[in-house]
């Protein structure tokens, strides 16, 4: 074994995690590579043509023929059980009680961490690596989170809530560097299949993008339980009728058919009427919402019980000021004093200290305080 230590690195077959895993064998690493089969198209359905993602049969091929061209092993995992209760029912769930969900987080959270460092145990690694745009280190005795320096692809804020005893053996190789220049390290590594593949940006269990579609196909009958629906204004007034609430989240605006001679947006869904109420813009801004399920990753909890702190509701979002106040042990809330877009329940909030993570956690409750609005 090398004098640096043996690291499992989490293989899809892309540019990022392939450059990843050379680049840790170049630095001395003894490398081996694993590509976990989390799903498979028998399952989860969609177009044949856009069998691009992490678990087809292409992917795995090219993170084993770099495996053997650079001198390291390589293993697939099949994890499609564990996956598949955790994620993808949370996904149903989330949509069919109202919510936006955020499987990344999740999975992250619950399912590809756990599952790297129990295949690392018992390979005998030392660390796991992934190809995500990301920072970790050692401070004051606990593992700290930040941005990647690449703001364009920083991935920090799906990590949020992976545990402390897990990035204790994680490492980010691409945290450092912009993507372009990984794009040109694949090139130098001789990457040359993976080197010019496009970023995924759908979700990896729903190959077409197409949610609608998944869920029909996962939840029997579900359009004959939720159609007939009606759109209500922020009066209570019936302006509509839609195809049923799971098929809509906070913030839409295309897809209404709603012809009010004005852009009107989803503002809230209940579930348990299937009514869906529109407004215009200004009707989407929240100030305050409350995550439960939380993980104070830089300190363990909120210094003096609240801090100014930079707030992001969604991936890549920029993040704006707010106000971060510890309730309990397991919940926190988050005040935008110049107001928010669009927060939904179902998403991940997450507090930045400059580029650190201090906390996040799953929005369960919006609210809007005009007061803390107009003192802005």
């Amino acid at each position: 074994m090398s004098s640096k230590g043996r690291v499992l690195v989490a293989m899809s077959g892309g540019v990022d995690s392939s450059v990843a895993a050379v680049m840790l064998k170049e630095q001395g690493y003894d490398v081996i590579g694993i590509t976990m089969k989390t799903w498979d198209y028998s399952r989860v359905g969609g177009k044949s043509d856009k069998e691009t993602g992490c678990c087809t049969l292409e992917s795995m091929n090219d993170a084993r023929q770099i495996a053997v061209k650079h001198g390291f092993k390589h293993f697939i995992v099949d994890i499609r059980e564990e996956f598949g209760d955790w994620v993808i029912d949370r996904f149903v769930d989330d949509y069919m009680s109202g919510r936006t969900p955020n499987p990344c987080v999740l999975c992250n959270t619950h399912i590809k961490w756990a599952a790297l460092l129990r295949r690392a145990d018992n390979l005998g690694c030392d660390f796991i690596a992934t190809g995500h745009y990301a920072r970790v280190r050692e401070e004051n005795g606990r593992q700290v989170i930040s941005r990647g320096r690449d703001p364009r692809k920083d991935q920090s804020y799906a990590l949020w809530g992976v545990e402390q005893k897990h990035l204790a053996r994680t490492k980010f190789p691409l945290g450092n560097f912009e993507k372009t220049r990984i794009r040109e390290l694949a090139e130098e590594f001789g990457l040359d299949k993976v080197a010019g593949k496009p970023d995924s940006y759908e979700i990896c269990f729903v190959p077409d993008d197409d949610y609608r579609r998944f869920l029909k196909d996962r939840v029997d009958g579900l359009e004959e339980r939720v159609k007939g629906g009606k759109f209500v204004d922020q009066e209570g007034n019936i302006v509509g009728e839609h195809e049923g609430y799971p098929f809509y989240t906070i913030g839409q605006r295309r897809g209404l058919d709603l012809a009010l001679g004005k852009r009107v947006y989803v503002t809230d869904i209940n579930p348990a009427t299937n009514v869906i109420t529109i407004g215009e813009k200004e009707d989407l801004v929240s100030t305050t919402c409350r995550a439960r399920n939380v993980n104070l990753s830089k300190y363990g909890e909120v210094p003096g019980g609240e801090m100014d702190v930079t707030g992001t509701i969604r991936y890549n979002d920029d993040g704006v000021r707010g106000h971060l106040k510890q309730l309990g042990e397991d919940e926190i809330e988050v005040t935008f004093p110049t107001g928010r877009e669009a927060i939904a329940p179902g998403q991940a909030v997450v507090c930045y200290e400059g580029d650190d993570v201090v906390a996040g956690g799953w929005i369960h409750k919006v609210n809007v305080d005009m007061d803390v609005l107009r003192e802005a």
